[in-house]
């Protein structure tokens, strides 16, 4: 390639403007085909560059796929405690233009990095807009090794990256379709990081961990002590639950177990420690949810009270800063009206645990009005008027409300709907165990929502948890019910 080739080639790759996500916002066209240039073709002098900003999510998600969550990065108040200005972005997602430009441009697919010296000389913000721009300075024949200059310069001509980069250039040709890579966005669970630090402020939780004799259930309830969350008592085959600990490198040091030989009578023993006060919590391992439930029902156990048990699933939404209580969702089959009514106020209650002040209470049906023929509407009215005469207490009920009225504002104004509750609830309580069930793994496994699950209206909350529940969700459940506890003592 002769110096006018080479120019025009350059004079192209900088004229390309990151426009959005995805290769243009790298300064590379979105699609088409990509050929690098062998050794042999290389010469002394030639250049490439590319073009990019960087936003708040770029550094957001470079912290996320590297882990390196140093606060300048991430949180403007630290980064002006330490002296910086706002935000800085990592050097290395600087740095990372010349591996694009090496590994794609010059000398392109087929190239192999030996080894770069890099200076970082300015910080960039998000909001820069950096040229990262590489020379051949040296090619040695024998080894195929080719040195370059690297050089990244900021919107303001300022150098903010200096420094070498040494590669063995490719010795064939490719050419070939660019690949399509996913679109990544940054999703913020700040719900969930709300609770956990909401929780974080109560002393720990004596909790019966009942069977953890899986992974997920032993890791949770260690992970979930290690935050102060709870101070467990694991109950189970000690040899299973040390097996489990062993296979997943899990520190049993300093945990109480308390042995038995299977579960049934892990969740005898479970149960028997929350009714002699010796543990505050329930939280169910890897046993099914009757053998525990059994044991929480039976009277002489002394856990029922004269508040009707239901079931909660505290729902943390990505999409939203709050999270969504879905009630009830595996404990009631079929409630009656007078069920529901202690449905909603265990609802109301875990709510303002979590930190609600007056709670919004969606009752849904499939429709918005009241109809004699579908009795969900009518149990719907009928909570709302308990609601007004002091019935219900604590929360603003409204209903019936179909789903789409219930989180949608714009979808209850289409319908003439004026409510306090349509479009900003709380609080979805559900006509059935099978309605609230698919509701409820619909929001998990489509709509990325982590569910935390338990179980109200005993003497103590008990952490409900799927057996196919992560870590993630247990920790979420945990504290949860650290918070539900706090608030009736």
């Amino acid at each position: 390639m002769d110096t006018l080739e080479r120019t025009s080639y350059d004079t192209i790759l900088r004229s390309l403007a990151p426009i959005g996500g995805g290769l243009a916002a790298c300064g590379l066209p979105p699609s088409g085909i990509i050929e690098n240039r062998t050794f042999d073709e290389l010469a002394i002098g030639d250049a490439a560059q590319i073009v990019r900003s960087f936003s708040n999510e770029d550094v957001e998600r470079f912290a996320s796929v590297s882990g390196e969550v140093n606060p300048t990065r991430l949180d403007p108040n630290d980064a002006g405690q330490t002296g910086f200005d706002g935000v800085i972005a990592h050097g290395m997602l600087g740095e990372s233009m010349f591996s694009t430009v090496l590994g794609t441009l010059l000398p392109g697919p087929g190239t192999i990095y030996l080894g770069q010296d890099l200076r970082f000389g300015g910080r960039v913000r998000p909001g820069d807009t950096l040229t990262a721009k590489v020379v051949v300075r040296e090619r040695h024949a024998d080894s195929k090794r080719v040195v370059l200059d690297c050089r990244c310069t900021n919107q303001n001509g300022n150098e903010v990256i200096s420094g070498r980069a040494e590669v063995i250039a490719p010795a064939g040709k490719v050419r070939r379709e660019r690949a399509a890579l996913p679109e990544v966005s940054v999703i913020h669970h700040k719900a969930y990081a709300d609770l956990l630090s909401h929780a974080g402020g109560q002393p720990p939780l004596p909790t019966a961990i009942v069977h953890p004799c899986d992974r997920d259930s032993l890791q949770g309830a260690l992970e979930a002590a290690a935050l102060g969350f709870i101070k467990p008592v694991l109950v189970g085959p000690e040899s299973k639950i040390r097996a489990v600990a062993k296979e997943a490198d899990l520190d049993l040091s300093g945990q109480q177990i308390i042995n038995t030989s299977h579960s049934h009578e892990a969740a005898e023993v479970g149960v028997a420690l929350a009714r002699d006060g010796k543990v505050k919590a329930l939280m169910k391992g890897s046993l099914h949810t009757d053998e525990l439930m059994h044991e929480v029902m039976r009277r002489e156990n002394r856990l029922r009270t004269a508040r009707r048990i239901s079931h909660a699933y505290v729902m943390l939404l990505a999409s939203s800063g709050k999270p969504l209580i879905l009630s009830d969702c595996a404990i009631n089959i079929a409630p009656g009206l007078e069920e529901k009514v202690d449905i909603v106020q265990n609802a109301i209650d875990l709510a303002i645990a979590l930190g609600v002040a007056v709670p919004k209470v969606a009752v849904l049906s499939a429709v918005e009005t009241v109809t004699p023929a579908m009795p969900s509407t009518l149990d719907a009215a009928a909570l709302c008027k308990m609601a007004d005469r002091g019935q219900i207490r604590g929360g603003v009920l409204d209903g019936p409300l179909a789903f789409d009225n219930a989180i949608d504002a714009a979808a209850a104004l289409t319908k003439g709907i004026a409510s306090a509750v349509a479009g900003h609830p709380d609080i979805l309580v559900v006509p059935n165990l099978e309605a609230g069930n698919i509701l409820a793994k619909q929001m998990s496994f489509s709509g990325g929502a982590d569910a935390a699950g338990i179980v109200l209206g005993a003497a103590v909350p008990i952490i409900l948890t799927s057996r196919a529940d992560s870590v993630r969700t247990r920790l979420a459940s945990c504290a949860a019910a650290v918070l539900a506890a706090g608030a009736r003592a």
